[in-house]
């Protein structure tokens, strides 16, 4: 997900979410190398180290809907996928240095030891919420 710390609008696919706030962009645990052929993606992350198991930056989550492609309008964005819930974030702000960090499919709480981590290089977020 390095370029969605690197200012593309990317919805996030993932299941339906409840939680609004602070909330950590980790990497997958290894790159997919066939995206890399799609041009969005390949177009997103040129340029870019491509962390791997990582926590790379700290959005804020503002809202979360379902798939759009039936909308009148078309997808979200173009990255939006069929048939997925799309995360909303705003305000994401890429770590100076990434994080190495195990993480797990769907919402995870990170060990403390990152979360500390997190806020050494960006002091101004909340000292609760971040996860």
């Amino acid at each position: 997900m390095t370029h969605v710390s690197h200012g593309s609008d990317q919805p996030v696919p993932a299941s339906a979410i409840d939680k609004r706030g602070p909330l950590l962009i980790h990497t997958a645990k290894a790159i997919d190398r066939p995206a890399l052929r799609d041009p969005l993606v390949a177009t997103a992350v040129r340029g870019h180290a491509l962390e791997t198991d990582a926590v790379i930056a700290v959005a804020h989550l503002t809202g979360c809907h379902p798939d759009c492609h039936p909308a009148p309008g078309g997808p979200c964005s173009a990255w939006a996928q069929p048939g997925m819930h799309h995360l909303v974030l705003a305000d994401v702000q890429a770590l100076a240095l990434p994080l190495p960090c195990i993480g797990a499919l769907g919402p995870w709480r990170p060990p403390q030891s990152v979360l500390d981590q997190v806020r050494l290089q960006l002091p101004h977020l909340p000292s609760e919420g971040v996860s």
